[in-house]
This record gives C-alpha cells, sequence and structure tokens, in this order.
C-alpha cells in the first residue's frame, strides 16, 4: 500500500478518535468528567504520549537506516563501474566488447530498480544472475590476456565484477519493508486514544475541531515522510539514480 493511503487512513482513524472523545463527552454524565478523572486519564495519555514518541524514534532510525544503506550500495556500484571501466580500457581493445556489456548492463540496472520503485512493487523478484550484466562478467573470465601486465588485470576485474554483483544481489533485498505493520498499528491507535483525551474534557466548539484536525494531520504527516524514507527508490526522497548514470556516460 502506498504511503499516501496509509497516511489517510492513519489520518481518519487519529480524528476519529478526537470525534470519538467528542461524542463520550456529550454522553457520559458529570460525575464521570471530574477533575480525578481528568488527572487519570491525563496521566495514562502521558504514558501512552511517551511510548509514542519511542515508537516513532525506532521507525525514523529504522527507515533511515535503510535509506542510507540502498544509498551505500548505489555508491558502490557506481564506485566499482568506474573503477572496473578504467581496468577494461587498460587492459586494451580486447576488453570493449566487455566494456559495452558493462554499460549495458548497469542501464538495465538503472531502469528497474527505479522502474519498480515507482510502482510501488514491494514484491519485486530478486535480480538473478543472469542478463547483460552478467554476460559482462562472463567476457572478463574468458579474456585472454598476453602478458602479466594484462593477467593482472583480468584479476582485478574478476575481483570487481563479482563485489559488484554481490551488491547487486544485497540491493535486490530492499522489497522487506523497514517499517514493520505491527509498529504502524500500534502507533496509530495509540495516538486515536490520545486524541480521544484531548476532546474528552473540552467543551465542543468549531475551533477545537479545527485545532483537533490539523494536530491529527500532522500526525498523519509524519506517518507519511516515515513511510516515504522507507522506500528510498520511489516518494519524495528518491535516491538518485546520477551516481550510476555517470558511472556509464561515455568517456
Amino acid at each position: 500500500m502506498m504511503p499516501a493511503t496509509i497516511s489517510l487512513i492513519a489520518l481518519a482513524v487519529i480524528f476519529g478518535g478526537a470525534l470519538l472523545g467528542m461524542f463520550l463527552r456529550g454522553g457520559l454524565p458529570q460525575s464521570h468528567l471530574g477533575t480525578d478523572t481528568r488527572d487519570v486519564v491525563r496521566l495514562g495519555t502521558g504514558l501512552i504520549g511517551t511510548l509514542s514518541a519511542l515508537v516513532v524514534g525506532l521507525m525514523i532510525a529504522s527507515a533511515k537506516g535503510s535509506h542510507d544503506t540502498q544509498s551505500g550500495y548505489i555508491s558502490r556500484i557506481s564506485a566499482d563501474v568506474v573503477l572496473l571501466d578504467r581496468i577494461l580500457s587498460d587492459y586494451g581493445p580486447e576488453a570493449n566488447e566487455a566494456r559495452d556489456l558493462l554499460r549495458r548492463g548497469i542501464a538495465e540496472l538503472i531502469d528497474r530498480i527505479w522502474r519498480e520503485g515507482d510502482a510501488g512493487s514491494a514484491s519485486a523478484a530478486p535480480f538473478a544472475a543472469a542478463g547483460t550484466a552478467q554476460a559482462a562478467f562472463q567476457k572478463i573470465q574468458t579474456l585472454s590476456p598476453k602478458n602479466d601486465e594484462q593477467r593482472s588485470l583480468q584479476a582485478r576485474a574478476v575481483t570487481i565484477a563479482s563485489d559488484m554483483e554481490q551488491t547487486r544481489f544485497l540491493l535486490s533485498a530492499r522489497t522487506a519493508n523497514p517499517v514493520p505493520a505491527p509498529f504502524l498499528v500500534i502507533l496509530v491507535a495509540w495516538l486515536a486514544i490520545i486524541f480521544a483525551s484531548f476532546s474528552l474534557f473540552a467543551p465542543t466548539n468549531s475551533t477545537l475541531i479545527v485545532v483537533l484536525f490539523l494536530l491529527a494531520a500532522s500526525a498523519a504527516g509524519a506517518i507519511f515522510l516515515i513511510l516515504d524514507l522507507s522506500q528510498p527508490f520511489s516518494g519524495l526522497m528518491t535516491i538518485s539514480n546520477a551516481p550510476l548514470r555517470s558511472a556509464i556516460a561515455p568517456r
């Protein structure tokens, strides 16, 4: 489900909690809304508010860690592409076909990563060790070095290509959502309880309704940002593909 949809659902549930508090205030006898009851409710909602803050902190840390990890993988592949292309260039004209396959393979990888991200695919198939990128790796392995320098360059190229393949598979593991659904459900439920307590003891008026809606929208907006951050190849905080595209730019 897209972050915007989840955030709208969260907004409806949280503001629904506020409306529930207003409804309960109108139906409860005044003896149930006394000072002692108010103090107990405030203490309880203070505890829930603290727990909610802890959960939000964990969600932000998880989403930010996932985003930074994926960004690191992109930077790592970009650096490996530049270095591998330079080594193949030093190897000689015999490696030109491998260089061409390498560039085509990376271009296909860019298209697949960001296309699936834009589609919001949460269950994309992992990248298989096949296709143009695998053909480039095989071409590097089948090079026939004619001297010690070419043998050294081929060995370095094979090592770097193997590292790129490993990073590519690590990148494919991004399908797991770093924000666990139970955390999100519990957080929204706690926020709904807190908002219900806000309106339970306050007289209902238009100002209260508007303020509670704006606060609920702010809470839902925070959830949206967390979910958007957890999807690094789509949304507002998308990881740029510029490093990979510049790595395969003509030289």
